[in-house]
């Protein structure tokens, strides 16, 4: 059996408001745009005939690594009242190899990103045995989703 992980899709509060950080702050383009109405099956959330505003965002690779953007339209979901600011059980995080994980920080701070970390160095064990050294910032997006860039270092 062969599986590819190719996108995984977040339940937003705007997706304008995400598509626009996505494309500033980790250099995203949008792949597909378009209405999704639910069968109440597939998706565990919502209900039948839920109308979505689903935008798919993508890198470089024209495969994988994309991020599904998905706003409940008619009806809208109810969001929780605080965007979060940790991570804990459920909570996705997500990784990133940055060229430049100073500027993706200085965008996130432009769009009033929660930042959880400064540029800070690290290093860990590779799976090739070899120490690998990076520098690194965490933010969260809009809807309090977790990244973390790292910038390999020589």
């Amino acid at each position: 059996m062969k599986n590819i992980v190719r996108r995984t899709t977040l339940i937003v509060r705007d997706v304008e408001r995400s598509a626009h950080w996505y494309e500033h702050v980790i250099g995203m383009t949008r792949f597909y745009e378009g209405e999704v109405v639910l069968s109440g099956v597939g998706m565990a959330a919502g209900k039948a005939g839920d109308r979505t505003h689903l935008v798919i965002m993508k890198c470089e690779h024209p495969d994988i690594g994309m991020i599904g953007l998905l706003q409940w339209v008619d009806p809208p979901l109810p969001a929780p009242a605080e965007i979060p600011t940790s991570v804990t059980y459920g909570n996705p995080t997500f990784v990133l190899s940055s060229d430049d994980c100073r500027e993706a920080l200085r965008r996130a701070k432009e769009l009033g990103s929660h930042i959880h970390s400064e540029p800070h160095e690290w290093s860990v064990t590779g799976a090739d045995g070899q120490l690998k050294h990076f520098v690194s910032v965490s933010v969260f997006d809009p809807d309090g989703y977790f990244y973390e860039f790292n910038q390999a270092l020589a």
